[in-house]
């Protein structure tokens, strides 16, 4: 568990907070987690500091972007010698269709999330970029229908205290 220790009630009641409203003035964040704006303030740099707040994001509408069409798709590789891995990891970097990249255990070797614009960008992802990666063996799509729930929020219901 290492530093999740560390964090108190007000510490977790800051983190919830700023997960759901990141341009929170301090003054507003201090009132709702019940503490004036200094301690605040150094609380929240403390957090920045210890490395549990890792940086602040806008989250944009994927349909007002063109990138509404969501695909997970697994990737089985020719084979899983560390440098295959590092050489397909580089490469997943490096295709701004992906959205996240997860190297899994089980009946493949990595799970990736991609948006694209629609089924036709989505084919030439495929073909043109995934499937020209000399690595790649195989691979299954899902494209999603709907999106019943996404959360950014890291939950903190586990963490002791």
């Amino acid at each position: 568990m290492g530093k999740a220790r560390h964090l108190d009630r007000i510490d977790r009641a800051i983190l919830r907070e700023l997960q759901r409203e990141g341009r929170l003035s301090n003054v507003a964040l201090a009132r709702r987690v019940d503490l004036s704006p200094t301690p605040c303030l150094e609380r929240v740099r403390r957090l920045e500091r210890d490395g549990f707040i890792t940086g602040y994001v806008a989250l944009a509408d994927p349909a007002l972007l063109n990138a509404n069409t969501v695909a997970f798709i697994q990737v089985l590789l020719t084979n899983t010698s560390t440098e295959n891995l590092r050489a397909f990891n580089r490469e997943m970097r490096t295709l701004p269709e992906v959205e996240t990249c997860h190297m899994v255990a089980g009946g493949f070797d990595y799970l990736i999330k991609i948006r694209c614009a629609d089924m036709q960008h989505y084919q030439r992802f495929l073909g043109e970029k995934l499937a020209a990666i000399p690595l790649v063996a195989q691979t299954h799509t899902y494209v999603v229908i709907e999106e019943v729930k996404s959360e950014t929020a890291i939950p903190l219901h586990n963490l002791p205290g």
